[in-house]
């Protein structure tokens, strides 16, 4: 019995709390109605693409909207081949076209939220990493209409998940409030990266563990991640996202 207690104390403190708190400062926050009222303009955080002539990748990430945007956020992924004048923003969403690409300026406000950014690759790199981004956008097999959940996935943040672990070469992991990123597709319990630094066992993305290079060490439960990250030193907290360097 000694066990359980300490067990529901730990949820209690570690996931529970940090996610109440979250709501109840959401709940005060001024924040638009609906998606009609909020904010989808630059937030100018990328330079126009006709003036750098750089190959690039970008992961984004932003809070999104409603109560959701207590403890989740939305991410997607940026392309600009070398000498584009324009990028390409790829997002899984749950109307319309699965996989929209284009469907929101680059760098947009996500329901009035300023994204940030979670990775950037520039230059040679991202020239030889293009490729693989979009097939591994390709080979996400949540891509027809309706293959979207909010919770616990598989939705926008699974989408960026699936193309992060299958080009590790981008070295990122979306923030702990990225709910639905660690629902591994195709019902798997248990997933290593593609380049065997990172592995990943979940129970459909309720609860699992994580624990690798980039990922460091993060235990998951309902969809809320707390953790900490040796190689960049920090700690995860559920719903309040990412603190240290």
């Amino acid at each position: 019995m000694k066990f359980f207690r300490w067990l529901l104390l730990a949820i209690l403190f570690v996931y529970l709390v940090p996610a109440l708190a979250s709501a109840g400062w959401w709940y005060v926050k001024e924040r638009p109605a609906n998606w009609r009222e909020a904010d989808w303009t630059s937030a100018r955080i990328l330079p126009r693409p006709a003036d750098d002539q750089d190959a690039a990748i970008y992961i984004f990430s932003a809070t999104t909207g409603g109560m959701k945007g207590a403890v989740a956020s939305h991410s997607w992924i940026v392309t600009k081949g070398h000498g584009d004048t324009v990028y390409n923003r790829y997002d899984k969403v749950g109307w319309g076209s699965p996989i929209r690409r284009n469907g929101y300026l680059a760098d947009a406000r996500w329901y009035s939220n300023t994204p940030n950014l979670v990775a950037s690759v520039k230059g040679e790199a991202a020239i030889s990493l293009i490729a693989k981004v979009e097939q591994a956008i390709q080979s996400y097999p949540y891509a027809t209409p309706g293959a979207y959940r909010i919770w616990p996935g598989p939705n926008s943040n699974t989408f960026v998940a699936h193309v992060l672990r299958s080009v590790p070469e981008l070295g990122a992991v979306l923030p702990p409030d990225a709910v639905g990123r660690d629902y591994l597709p195709e019902g798997k319990l248990f997933s290593v990266d593609a380049d065997g630094l990172d592995m990943h066992a979940t129970l459909y993305g309720l609860l699992g563990i994580s624990a690798g290079v980039r990922s460091g060490l993060e235990v998951h439960f309902m969809g809320l991640v707390a953790g900490i990250d040796v190689m960049r030193p920090a700690v995860k907290i559920p719903a309040l996202g990412r603190f240290g360097v």
